[in-house]
């Protein structure tokens, strides 16, 4: 059974899209090379990573960490899974400041856990992308973007493009240069070419998109 590794040479990566796709090689030469993200390397739990990203969901950053914070207080632990997560119950997680819809989240997470249903890293590395995600989604309040983030930056998987990620979709309309973003379909089509890094394609559409939002932001001025 083949094995998949966590991250890719960042370096062919970007020798092989800026010589493939001359607009995206244009943008890509102007931002620089992106390095490998280091979280690749670091072993992980993936109960403990779909937790957390269930409490940071329609959450600024500090109020998702807060709550994060406090949950781990609560339960003694840095790690949430069925285990601490067992340790405490509904009310606890809802003076915590968890919501009702993720406090249901992250009991069907800890159940599906429990049952086996939820593949650890080791697992995983025998598993294909779209695998992946179908073991996954199943979980309430997990979606195939969260999974898709979970593969791209905690496992470093090298093909991977989310094309329903707004960001990802304005940097390929800035490098394209279309009245209006291209469609999850089109994007798709698109991004053929890029294969078989796309992920470090959409690396670069992020920071496209960030680029052209801090141009439309004034810069301030001494009066």
């Amino acid at each position: 059974m083949p094995r998949h590794a966590r991250g890719f040479d960042t370096v062919a990566a970007y020798d092989w899209l800026s010589r493939r796709d001359r607009k995206l090689g244009t943008w890509m030469r102007r931002l620089g090379p992106i390095e490998p993200d280091p979280r690749w390397r670091r072993a992980f739990d993936p109960v403990d990573a779909l937790a957390r990203a269930i409490l940071f969901q329609q959450l600024s950053g500090k109020a998702a960490a807060t709550i994060v914070g406090r949950v781990e207080a609560a339960i003694g632990s840095t790690r949430l899974h069925a285990g601490t997560l067992g340790t405490i119950d509904d009310v606890a997680l809802r003076a915590c400041g968890v919501s009702g819809n993720k406090t249901l989240a992250l009991r069907d997470l800890a159940a599906r856990e429990a049952a086996g249903d939820i593949p650890g890293l080791r697992r995983m590395a025998t598993m294909d992308n779209e695998a992946i995600i179908a073991a996954l989604v199943p979980i309430r309040g997990i979606g195939r973007w969260t999974v898709e983030m979970m593969l791209m930056f905690r496992l470093g998987r090298a093909d991977l493009l989310p094309v329903d990620d707004l960001g990802v979709r304005k940097g390929a309309q800035i490098v394209d240069r279309l009245d209006a973003m291209p469609t999850p379909r089109e994007l798709a089509l698109r991004g053929e070419r890029w294969a078989p890094y796309r992920t470090y394609a959409a690396f670069y559409l992020w920071r496209i998109a960030d680029a052209a939002q801090a141009a439309k932001t004034p810069t301030p001025r001494s009066q």
